[in-house]
């Protein structure tokens, strides 16, 4: 393979000003928080203001710089070997988070010990691994300059556990349909702002809140009656393709569970720190190969759909423990209560308001939404929450609360186009995109068959205080403090020529297929 050019932004001089900024001096350690996407890059400049963390002052989190992001282009033949090695940085972060967990109240009466114990230790591990993905890509394209100085991490706070109940604009509403580099947000704005609270202790005897003692907060919810409309889409015009194709996977009443991502972190095992649902094909987990999935038993009613369909579980947080307690991606992850299976889940294919939809290629890799989005703020956050009789109202970074008789929804809308030619992409991202707030595909992409995923949850309505609190949450990495900003989907194409032609077949001629 021939050495790849790749363009860098303002990586280095960002990332060396997060190194520089955590420093510490006066009694207090100071961090910069700068928050990386695939959409947005390292060089963003909307970062958060800097924190200060003077001694008595609650943290809640470690926040690092996502370096899979800052990868769009990765040789081939070292991808897998990056993979594990960005798999790798998740774990450190989760070990240092559970430090940090254990060492809370001595690190807020002494940030100094935070320093000392959890970031420096992190960023001397997070440097060594970044130095061999560094050494990785150097093989076979251009050394990628800046990397290393993403190993330093911070620590954070809970916006709204601090009571300042503001995220950005708090109340902005509706669909954001715009484009940023190529890219859809694709997610709907939450309409319910940002509901802070004053400090304290929160959910009765749940301290940081949630049984597992790393959310979510009774903030993280918001009733949904109060949420205005705020769905837009774009109007079909000439040529637009008016048809679906529904494929029914069940809804895991077999109960397949892994901590697996093979998108991610294939070859891992627990490359997600947390416990998936998986509708489809049987034989996912982190070391399924093309051919293994090609080959695996299916959950569809149509055996020309092997494709695989999975998310982050939702659990109720009630007390009781699931039989993953001491296990990882459960309790040893911090995800904890009774998985909830759902009483209904919905793939449906959809096509393009302005044109025809081509055909996937076989094992198209897509995800959509961000696992890390509450650290690596929301430009993927795709995914949204609402209830039945109510879904005009998506919410994106709060979970709803369901008037009786309504259920919980979650509702993952994918990428639509595809760039024609590759079916994965170092950040699993840049292969696919958003249309654009008309409906079109942009920068040479092409329309594909769009899914759009809806499950249902009859779970009751969250309780904060009282003997027997009971919350409803999905599934994180224990850093991401099971904010529902964090939910998120993944899919990989395992159609059979046949069914896929009929897919687009349907989807074109405006009709119903099943």
């Amino acid at each position: 393979m021939g050495r790849s050019t790749r363009k860098r932004s303002t990586l280095a001089n960002r990332a060396i000003a997060a190194s520089a900024a955590l420093i510490l001096g006066g009694g207090g350690l100071v961090g910069a928080n700068y928050y990386a996407s695939a959409g947005e890059g390292w060089g963003w400049t909307g970062q958060r203001p800097a924190q200060t963390t003077g001694a008595g002052q609650s943290m809640s989190t470690i926040d690092c710089p996502d370096v899979g992001n800052e990868l769009p282009e990765v040789p081939e033949g070292v991808r897998g070997s990056v993979d594990r090695e960005l798999a790798t940085l998740d774990t450190q972060i989760t070990t240092a988070y559970q430090r940090f967990a254990e060492n809370k109240e001595r690190i807020e009466s002494d940030p100094a010990f935070g320093e000392q114990q959890i970031l420096t230790p992190l960023r001397n591990e997070r440097l060594v691994i970044i130095q061999r993905i560094v050494a990785l890509i150097d093989q076979e394209a251009d050394q990628p300059q800046g990397l290393e100085a993403m190993a330093p991490c911070t620590l954070r706070a809970d916006d709204d556990q601090n009571g300042d109940g503001q995220n950005g604009d708090g109340q902005d509403q509706g669909q954001d349909q715009g484009q940023d580099g190529g890219e859809q947000d694709g997610g709907q704005d939450q309409g319910g702002g940002e509901q802070g609270q004053d400090g304290g202790e929160q959910g009765g005897d749940q301290g940081n809140g949630g049984q597992a003692g790393n959310g979510p907060e009774e903030a993280d919810f918001v009733d949904i009656q109060s949420v205005e409309p705020n769905v837009s889409t774009p109007r079909n015009r000439r040529g637009a393709s008016r048809g679906t194709f529904t494929t029914d996977c069940g809804r895991n009443q077999n109960g397949k569970f892994n901590p697996d991502n093979v998108i991610v972190a294939p070859g891992v095992s627990n490359g997600a720190h947390h416990m998936h649902d998986y509708v489809g094909n049987q034989a996912n987990d982190a070391f399924a190969s093309d051919d293994d999935l090609a080959n695996g038993e299916t959950t569809c009613r149509n055996q020309g759909d092997r494709s695989t369909y999975y998310w982050p579980v939702l659990r109720l947080q009630n007390g009781q423990d699931e039989n993953d307690a001491n296990a990882d991606g459960g309790g040893k992850d911090q995800n904890v209560g009774e998985i909830q299976t759902p009483a209904q889940v919905t793939l449906n294919f959809v096509g393009s308001p302005v044109s025809r939809v081509t055909a996937m290629p076989r094992f198209l890799r897509i995800i959509t939404g961000d696992a890390k989005a509450f650290t690596n703020g929301d430009a993927n956050a795709n995914a949204s929450w609402s209830c039945t009789g109510f879904e005009d109202r998506q919410l994106k970074d709060k979970y709803p609360i369901c008037p009786e008789g309504s259920q919980v929804v979650r509702t993952f809308t994918f990428q639509s186009c595809w760039d024609g030619q590759n079916t994965d992409s170092a950040n699993h991202r840049t292969h696919v995109a958003f249309a654009d707030g008309n409906g079109r595909c942009q920068n040479g992409f092409r329309a594909i068959p769009q899914l759009v995923q809806r499950i249902v949850y009859d779970v009751p309505p969250p309780v904060f205080d009282g003997e027997n609190p009971s919350i409803f949450a999905v599934d994180s990495f224990p850093e991401q403090l099971h904010k529902p900003i964090t939910d998120h989907g993944d899919f990989i194409n395992v159609f059979d020529e046949n069914l896929m032609n009929k897919v687009v077949s349907c989807i074109n001629g405006g009709r119903r297929c099943r």
